[in-house]
């Protein structure tokens, strides 16, 4: 069964704002994803088309990215609950920053918007072998990244 359009654009605007990290910067790529998605002859209906949405979403974000002198550093986490909770997600989130940009474009598709395995690698242009052990890597990197945060 297909994900439903709305879906979709939802995705595809997390991944982008992910990427950006301006909310209009990422209304604007993710309407302009969909826009080239409508437009193109290429697609037609082989496949799934959330891959092929998020190669779009890729490509129009590194546009965008040299387009723009600078992007802001800053993102927004909205976190509720408890002040351990805070600080582990606070802690979670500048670990997350620290990684390389490809690093944390594999941690949001699989993790955030669960997108399965064998899709990133489509995406991304990696086989599926490669994006399990390139994840297993982030991770482990991570995990001993918040062990030594913990230290301090």
């Amino acid at each position: 069964m297909s994900m439903d359009l709305e879906e979709e654009y939802e995705k595809i605007y997390r991944y982008c704002y992910m990427r950006l990290r301006h909310q209009q910067w990422a209304e604007d790529v993710t309407q302009e994803t969909f826009l080239r998605f409508l437009e193109a002859d290429g697609y037609r209906e082989m496949g799934k088309r959330l891959p092929y949405l998020y190669t779009i979403a890729r490509n129009q974000c590194m546009d965008y990215c040299r387009r723009k002198t600078s992007l802001p550093l800053e993102q927004e986490i909205p976190v509720k609950g408890q002040e351990e909770k805070i600080l582990a997600l606070t802690d979670l989130k500048r670990a997350i920053e620290r990684l390389e940009q490809e690093e944390r474009e594999l941690i949001f598709l699989r993790y955030v918007n669960e997108v399965p395995v064998g899709d990133i690698g489509k995406i991304l242009g990696l086989s599926r072998f490669a994006v399990y052990r390139r994840l297993r890597e982030i991770l482990r990197k991570l995990k001993i990244e918040l062990r030594e945060e913990e230290g301090k």
